[in-house]
């Protein structure tokens, strides 16, 4: 078949397995120009196939040659309807890790279950050594407890008072005001439960008492903290709050598996088009100023850049940038005085008059239209393609 996007609000509704897999190429040619030292052997990436979770996979196997094991949540494609984009990266991965002799396996399924958290720790046994990395980068709106089989959901929301603020409506290309209402105790609950640190937990337990946990393991979860205009919607919101038990859940990693030395850490990164990005009020204007800022200073980084820098200088550096919650901090670039005082310069003029010419929205679509394989320079959209692209 031949696919264009199919744009629906913030999302789009397929994806180009070619587009996919020059991506990915693109973030493997990437990493293999670059250096890296002694880092990790057998790597678990929770959330492997889009985004931080993807990069993160391609610098542990083709910077290090480690064997890694993915967990996602994908829909394969059928004869009529192509697959997530997440699917065809993760063929992509595979195919090039399988033409460099790495051993690469991937389990499509709910990384929040215990059926997952088992089928990940009998594959592990069998095929792998112990695990000395546990990457987590999952990203969802909804999680089923797994010892109650209730179903919690996420808000995006203010925390104490009603937030008024500006941001950009892709669908209607319109700067507006938005007015958005504070969250109820049950909602912050509630978004705790899905984006904290408590699946997290759960995982490095399951882990240890697997056996399958290496001596002196790793292990990060990813998340954005942001400066002052962003933290109505992030760190003072109910997202934060779940950012905040990130690093609870980190410090208690650390107590509960003293045996083994475990050294888990919260990693701050950028502010990048994401699909959870694109859906949150505020970021696609403040993504769309900022990119323009950090292009113009020459400091703009994406994934694999973010992602190579942290195993490079935080992971695996000497002297990696801990903030006083013992987070790494990778997005300093962005949150910067001198950046920021910028960007919110730029926020006060920004008008429906003014918008594209004070932002870079051209970047900041092309990175959506990246994100399900689409707008890639020498990929040919007019090519009847299959589908059925597979692991």
């Amino acid at each position: 078949m031949v696919i264009k996007p199919k744009i629906r609000g913030f999302i789009c509704t397929n994806a180009h397995p070619n587009g996919c897999a020059a991506l990915v190429e693109q973030q493997i040619n990437y990493v293999t120009k670059q250096s890296y030292s002694e880092g990790p052997k057998n790597v678990l990436v929770l959330g492997c196939s889009t985004g931080y979770g993807l990069a993160s996979r391609i610098v542990s196997a083709f910077g290090y040659g480690a064997n890694t094991l993915g967990v996602c949540f994908e829909k394969p494609p059928t004869e009529r309807k192509t697959a997530t984009a997440g699917w065809y990266n993760t063929a992509a991965f595979h195919n090039a890790a399988k033409a460099k002799g790495l051993q690469a396996h991937s389990i499509n399924g709910d990384a929040f279950s215990d059926e997952i958290k088992a089928e990940v720790i009998e594959y592990a046994k069998a095929n792998m050594g112990k695990i000395d990395l546990v990457i987590y980068s999952l990203a969802s709106p909804r999680r089923t407890d797994p010892v109650t089989g209730e179903v919690y959901k996420s808000t995006l929301k203010p925390v104490g008072d009603t937030y008024v603020t500006k941001t950009y409506d892709t669908d209607k290309d319109l700067v507006h005001n938005v007015e958005l209402t504070p969250a109820s105790d049950e909602e912050i609950a509630n978004t705790i439960k899905v984006m904290g640190g408590e699946d997290w937990e759960r995982w490095l337990s399951a882990m240890s008492d697997a056996g399958i946990l290496a001596e002196g393991c790793k292990t990060t979860a990813y998340t954005y903290i942001g400066k002052e205009l962003t933290w109505p919607i992030y760190g003072q919101a109910t997202i934060g709050k779940a950012k905040e038990d990130l690093d609870r859940a980190a410090a208690a990693i650390i107590d509960d598996h003293k045996a083994l030395s475990i050294q888990a850490n919260v990693s701050s990164l950028k502010a990048l088009v994401t699909q959870a990005s694109s859906a949150i009020p505020v970021m696609p204007l403040y993504i769309s100023l900022i990119y323009k800022i950090m292009k113009d200073e020459g400091t703009h980084e994406g994934c694999i850049e973010q992602i190579s820098g942290l195993f490079n200088d935080c992971l695996y550096g000497d002297a990696p940038t801990l903030d006083e919650f013992n987070r790494y901090r990778m997005d300093g670039k962005e949150t910067n005085d001198q950046t920021q005082a910028k960007v919110k310069a730029v926020w006060e003029r920004v008008s429906q008059e003014n918008f594209h010419e004070l932002s870079d929205y051209a970047g900041y679509h092309q990175d959506f239209l990246n994100l399900f394989g689409f707008g890639v320079e020498g990929v040919d959209y007019e090519e009847d393609v299959d589908p059925l692209k597979a692991w």
